[in-house]
């Protein structure tokens, strides 16, 4: 029932971008209603409470104003191309793990590290490129590894290592990447193609991995690993998976950018249509289409009837998103936001500490991005995209590391059995060095273009 409810929304979404018909709209919003109510019956923790929260506040501003049940089922369509990305991605999941490209990472990661400071900088790399394809599932693969290469290291220097080097790792690959929801969202509200974006946040990614690698060869001075059996030499074949993995990421991006130049849809959507297609594309092009094909839908399967939560949650925060923006607490923070945008980093600053204290309440990014885009809107033609756009896209990032709601540290502070505040506590200092790293890179580059 699920999956094919929720297909049917999914492709109904898509449809809807070709069509552009108002009664059309109006039944995705109707069908939009009916997931939630479904996908009430299954969504757990956090996010059920949070979607609970958001459909519940929405709806009641929605009373609250004179806005018409028209606005109020369009509202849900906010979030649909969030969803559908989420819909799409099993199918480069599938991909990697039918090529093998974890297993050579995971090789690579392990021969040669003699120190726990070698291993800190292999660890960061190939967390860093296996977070790229496998997003949050490359925290179950790495953590599997270096639980048995920290077979002899005390449990709170494993803690820290774990915390500062798969946290850091996974959010800086996230920031650059062409895949990920939040740089997508930054560019949609900043109207940027990612081709401009891509040289300045490469080398503020670049520059906190360097500064970041340089102080943990300080952590870990004396420490050394326990040789974990008979070394083989496996460097020429994870050479060999890290290439076809650049030259995956390289068709996928040119693909979605060149369509994306020459249409009018935004880069989310048309990632979207590109995702199953270039994976079937490529699989092919590996000479392993028909494993792909049957293990990619049987992964898509399972993922699809799995996606209550994101459902639930994200629907509603669509509809508290579009409500809020009518009320007048929403026309209280657009004139501050407005008013500061002329102070150019002080403006930048008020975006930090938004995220800062909308991740640790349990907003998600997602949801903060999306409400501070309504917010700063007025603000868009008096502010340079790009430098905007990397600030929105490292701000809304940031939470990855210390967020105890954000999902990739919950599931450190489960495998380490660590309280998540504390393991976002331990990130912290590092967090807000890049946020205003970031912001002066950002203002300096605002000036001089």
């Amino acid at each position: 029932m699920r999956l094919y409810i929720y297909s049917l929304l999914i492709l109904s979404y898509v449809l809807s971008q070709f069509l552009q018909s108002l009664n059309f709209s109006l039944f995705i919003g109707i069908l939009a209603n009916i997931v939630i109510f479904i996908s009430l019956f299954f969504a757990k923790g956090l996010f059920f409470y949070s979607g609970i929260a958001f459909y519940t506040i929405g709806t009641f501003l929605f009373f609250q104003t004179s806005t018409s049940w028209q606005d109020y089922f369009m509202s849900f369509q906010t979030m649909l191309g969030i969803l559908s990305f989420f819909f799409m991605l099993p199918f480069l999941n599938s991909l990697i793990r039918v090529g093998k490209y974890d297993h050579g990472l995971r090789k690579f990661m392990e021969q040669g590290a003699d120190t726990v400071t070698q291993l800190y900088r292999r660890s960061f790399f190939v967390c860093h490129v296996l977070g790229l394809f496998l997003n949050i599932a490359t925290f179950a693969v790495l953590m599997r590894t270096l639980d048995r290469t920290f077979s002899s290291i005390p449990r709170k220097i494993k803690a820290k290592f774990y915390t500062q080097n798969l946290l850091r790792a996974y959010a800086l690959c996230l920031a650059w990447s062409p895949l990920e929801i939040m740089v997508i969202t930054a560019l949609n509200v900043t109207g940027q193609n990612y081709i401009y974006i891509f040289p300045f946040i490469i080398t503020i990614v670049i520059i906190v991995i360097l500064f970041d690698i340089l102080t943990a060869s300080f952590k870990y001075p004396k420490l050394r690993l326990q040789p974990a059996g008979t070394p083989t030499d496996h460097s020429s074949a994870a050479s060999r998976k890290i290439k076809q993995l650049i030259a995956l990421l390289l068709l996928l991006v040119t693909c979605v950018s060149l369509v994306n130049h020459w249409s009018g849809f935004d880069y989310l959507f048309t990632l979207v249509l590109f995702i199953a297609p270039v994976s079937f594309l490529w699989a092919a092009f590996i000479r392993r289409l028909r494993r792909y094909a049957f293990f990619a839908f049987n992964q898509w399967k399972t993922r699809t009837k799995g996606m209550a939560n994101f459902f639930f949650m994200f629907l509603s925060a669509g509809l508290f998103v579009q409500m809020l923006a009518e009320t007048s607490l929403f026309d209280v923070l657009q004139q501050l936001f407005t008013f500061m945008h002329q102070q150019i980093f002080i403006f930048y600053l008020l975006i930090g500490a938004y995220f800062l204290i909308s991740s640790f309440i349990g907003f998600h990014p997602l949801v903060s991005v999306i409400l501070l885009a309504e917010i700063i809107a007025p603000s868009l033609a008096d502010l340079q995209a790009i430098p905007l756009a990397l600030v929105l896209i490292v701000c809304s990032l940031s939470p990855v590391m210390f967020s105890p709601f954000n999902i990739s540290v919950s599931i450190v502070g489960y495998h380490l059995n660590i309280n998540p505040y504390r393991l976002g506590l331990w990130n912290l200092p590092f967090v807000i060095g890049y946020m205003l790293f970031t912001m002066s890179f950002a203002y300096i580059l605002q000036l001089v273009m």
